[in-house]
C-alpha cells in the first residue's frame, strides 16, 4: 500500500452514503491493488495501477465514483511517504490529537492566498499552512471553530478534505 486516498464528505451526517465494500470495488475496478479502508469516512490505502501524478490518480477515482456510485466527491491522494512527512512536520507536538486536524489540499496555495488567512478569526484556534497541508489546532473543538473547511478552501483557492490528527497518523502508518 503505497498511496492513501481521502474522500471528502462521504458518510457524514447521513449524506453520500457509501459502503466500504462498494468503495473498495471502485478502486479494484480501476485496477488499483492492495485496497484497504479505514473507518467509514472515505480513507483508503492502495497501490495505484500505474505510477503517475497524484492529481491524475485522484481525478480517475473521482470519475469512477461518479460513474459507479453516482456521487460527485473530491478526492485527495498522497503517497504514504508524503503523508509521513506531513506527520513529521506537524506543528503541534504533544497536543491532544482530538483537537488537531489537518486539511489536505489538492494544490499548494500561493503566498498571497495564505496571507488572506486571518489569524484572529477564531481565537484561541490557530492554523499553519505548510505546503499542501493546513494544520489546525482548535482547543474548543472543531464544532466551535470558524476555521472551517469551506472558509479555508475559499481563501486558499483549492479543494481539500479535513482529517483529525489520529486519522492522519494512522493512515501514514498504514493502519498499524
Amino acid at each position: 500500500m503505497s498511496h492513501v486516498a481521502f474522500l471528502r464528505s462521504i458518510n457524514v451526517g447521513g449524506h453520500n452514503r457509501v459502503t466500504m465494500e462498494a468503495l473498495r470495488g471502485v478502486f479494484v475496478g480501476l485496477g488499483h491493488g492492495a485496497v484497504k479502508t479505514y473507518v467509514q469516512s472515505g480513507n483508503l490505502w492502495f497501490t495505484p495501477v500505474a505510477v503517475t501524478d497524484n492529481v491524475s490518480v485522484a481525478a480517475g477515482i473521482e470519475a469512477a465514483i461518479l460513474d459507479k456510485l453516482g456521487l460527485s466527491v473530491p478526492v485527495v491522494v498522497r503517497t504514504r511517504s508524503a503523508l509521513a512527512e506531513v506527520v513529521a512536520a506537524g506543528p503541534y507536538p504533544g497536543a491532544d490529537p482530538s483537537i488537531v486536524m489537518v486539511v489536505l489540499l489538492r494544490d499548494a496555495p500561493s503566498d498571497a492566498q495564505i496571507a488572506t488567512l486571518d489569524p484572529a478569526r477564531s481565537p484561541p484556534d490557530e492554523c499553519v499552512v505548510r505546503g499542501r497541508e493546513v494544520y489546525c489546532h482548535c482547543p474548543r473543538g472543531f464544532a466551535k471553530t470558524k476555521l472551517t473547511l469551506d472558509w479555508l478552501e475559499n481563501r486558499l483557492g483549492t479543494v481539500g478534505t479535513a482529517r483529525n490528527w489520529r486519522t492522519v497518523t494512522t493512515m501514514a502508518a498504514g493502519g498499524q
